[in-house]
């Protein structure tokens, strides 16, 4: 797959998947969307530890960033291709193929439980804060943290000065202003969620409905932001179904 900067942005015409990687049919004609980046990064931070300069995430990073300025996407958009892992499914077989050939260490975070390699719960929560940053705290949205820090740390309780209680925070702060400027936003609380969280875990579909469960609960109509927490967390586990 190709990693090389986009061939053709002219005019008024989006950057498509087609113009950045090898794709063909109807994944080559989709715009890159600001999710799919997010996801992208997180699929190479979990294979790789990082986000290389010049990668497939960095690359996809700046296309939407330039059809989000054209208007031709908006910041809480998905494509879809990212969550069809069309793009991410190949270009992490890439990434698999050349580490094993240059090491004989396999592509994986040995930080996650087992050694098992995949996107965790944090690095979803670090997604959110990229494709829904701008959002301010409500209480679906701590809700929905909460239901996330449990189940990567595995307590019944909120961890003193984690992601959870900052967000419960947040949100009853929140309630009190009326101007979305003067509220705290989820990029303020999810930035760094891996490096609160005292455990992480790789998302599985379990977490993610229970992460859905408690946002739908907590939301007055009953529905999910359509580029919050569990919309992350449930593609992350569906991303890591497929890679394991």
């Amino acid at each position: 797959m190709s990693q090389e900067q986009p061939r053709r942005a002219q005019g008024d015409e989006p950057i498509k998947y087609g113009d950045l990687f090898d794709v063909h049919g109807e994944l080559a004609s989709k715009p890159v969307a600001p999710m799919d980046a997010a996801m992208m990064q997180s699929a190479e931070n979990a294979m790789l530890g990082k986000t290389p300069k010049g990668g497939a995430a960095a690359v996809m990073q700046s296309a939407a960033m330039r059809n989000e300025r054209a208007g031709h996407v908006r910041h809480k958009d998905m494509t879809g291709a990212a969550a069809d892992l069309g793009v991410v499914e190949q270009y992490n077989k890439k990434v698999t193929t050349q580490t094993q050939t240059e090491t004989a260490t396999p592509p994986a975070l040995t930080r996650q439980e087992g050694g098992i390699g995949g996107i965790t719960i944090g690095e979803a929560l670090e997604a959110t804060a990229v494709t829904a940053g701008k959002k301010p705290v409500e209480w679906s949205d701590a809700a929905a943290i909460q239901a996330a820090e449990v189940r990567a740390t595995g307590r019944t309780n909120i961890v003193p000065g984690g992601v959870a209680a900052a967000a419960q925070s947040a949100a009853t702060l929140n309630a009190r202003f009326t101007r979305d400027e003067d509220k705290t936003k989820l990029a303020d609380i999810l930035a760094d969620a891996s490096s609160k969280l005292p455990a992480d875990k790789v998302a599985t579909r379990k977490d993610a409905e229970g992460v859905t469960g408690a946002e739908m609960r907590n939301s007055p109509n009953l529905a999910i932001h359509p580029a919050g927490v569990s919309v992350s967390v449930t593609a992350a586990a569906r991303l890591n179904q497929i890679h394991n």
